[in-house]
């Protein structure tokens, strides 16, 4: 089979009931959605619900809807949500414990904030239909035991910024084999409840990283610069209090962060002393008069020497914190690059941000209209490595005091693998 476009596949390795076929480890393998129109191709297994039958209730209804569509909007609308209920109340999620749940209950357990269930009051369409939730419902079925899961993109990267109904891939990025996780929009909320009496791995973005210190590069009394290591929060997150904020605030009881980075990202991050100084530095930032210079180690060859990207961006809303591409409601993001070496089918690049959309340079290195080459590192938009390969190790501002302008620059930390 020849596929028309990528894919999401997935492959989940279950252990066998003892003495079935002598063997102990099997294999489970999925995809996302339809497969070329698809969802009963043989050697994969099924759908939780079968939606695409001709005569089932789905596919009546929808031909129904679409005949009075024209005539009669608020009516076919109405019918369209009451035909969407019903087809997740027909999801029934499976868990370890032998638990049964429909995904309107899934969702509607897993987001208690009254602002989401307004906004989303029923999952996105295609929940159910991703690979992960189809291995466990199978393995579940059939008593086999989850022992672990990958899954990876296959094919072309996704042109479009749209959703497509069945898939996970709404405005994200995909790389030919590459891995990814389960989307967090779809997903998350029906694993959580899937994977209920399974002895699983810690969360990683639980991990507690109070080992780490920054260092102090710069100091005087109105502000200091300093040195963030990777893996440190700028400002304290939804599961771990330690940043570069609160260890500011023991060492200058009124420190305030002026700007953040990413926890993976490293290098310069400005902290103010005083309330005078916070609000001149943070003047600067907003009217985009720093400085900044960004290096990075990028999974591919970057042909052009230098370069300007212009991809607006906007936050996926399902899926935070990722970022997606939208040219028709998108804030503008630019970024100019400039190529220093190459090495072993990866590039080592300068960045150069003109504006501060989360996740601008990430999203401008992996997106194929940007240079098509995630960082090495990124688990959101590329793929795990020890580290996210990305530094800011340059930066020019003026002295929220004296009004002198200051630079201050670091010494390059992503270097090739020798």
């Amino acid at each position: 089979m020849t596929l028309t476009e990528g894919k999401m596949f997935g492959v989940l390795v279950v252990s066998l009931p003892q003495g079935q076929d002598g063997m102990n480890l099997a294999f489970l393998a999925a995809y996302s959605g339809l497969l070329e129109g698809r969802n009963d191709w043989e050697y994969f297994v099924p759908p939780v619900f079968d939606a695409q039958q001709p005569d089932g209730y789905f596919k009546q209804k929808e031909r129904e809807i679409s005949l009075i569509s024209h005539h009669s909007p608020l009516a076919s609308k109405k019918m369209s949500q009451e035909l969407q209920l019903w087809l997740f109340r027909q999801y029934r999620m499976l868990n370890a414990r032998g638990e049964e749940k429909d995904l309107v209950d899934i969702w509607q357990d897993y987001h208690s904030s009254p602002r989401i269930q307004k906004k989303f009051p029923l999952p996105p369409g295609g929940t159910g239909d991703c690979c992960a939730p189809k291995l466990l419902q199978y393995a579940y079925q059939h008593n086999l035991k989850p022992v672990c899961m990958a899954e990876f993109w296959w094919g072309e990267s996704p042109k479009s910024e749209r959703l497509r109904i069945g898939d996970d891939e709404s405005g994200m990025i995909r790389h030919h084999e590459q891995f990814y996780p389960a989307c967090r929009g779809k997903c998350k909320p029906v694993l959580t409840w899937m994977m209920q009496g399974l002895d699983v791995d810690p969360n990683p973005e639980e991990i507690n990283h109070s080992h780490l210190t920054p260092e102090i590069v710069y100091e005087d009394e109105a502000m200091a610069v300093l040195n963030k290591p990777s893996g440190m929060l700028s400002v304290p997150g939804k599961t771990e209090d330690y940043s570069i904020a609160t260890w500011a605030q023991k060492r200058w009881s009124d420190a305030m962060i002026v700007h953040r980075l990413d926890m993976g990202t490293s290098g310069l991050i400005v902290v103010a002393k005083t309330k005078s100084s916070y609000l001149t530095l943070q003047e600067q930032f907003v009217k985009r008069t720093v400085k900044k210079r960004y290096i990075a180690i990028v999974d591919g060859i970057v042909d052009q020497p230098r370069g300007r990207i212009t991809i607006p961006l906007t936050y996926d809303p399902l899926n935070r914190p990722r970022q997606k591409v939208d040219y028709k409601k998108g804030k503008s993001a630019v970024t100019e690059f400039e190529v220093l070496a190459s090495q072993n089918g990866r590039t080592l690049v300068a960045l150069y941000p003109h504006t501060g959309r989360t996740h601008q340079l990430r999203m401008h290195c992996a997106h194929s209209d940007g240079l098509g080459c995630p960082i090495v590192g990124d688990e959101l938009y590329g793929r795990k490595a020890d580290r996210l390969y990305l530094h800011c190790d340059h930066l020019e501002l003026i002295h929220p005091v004296t009004g002198k302008e200051m630079t201050f620059n670091l010494e390059k930390p992503c270097e090739f693998e020798k």
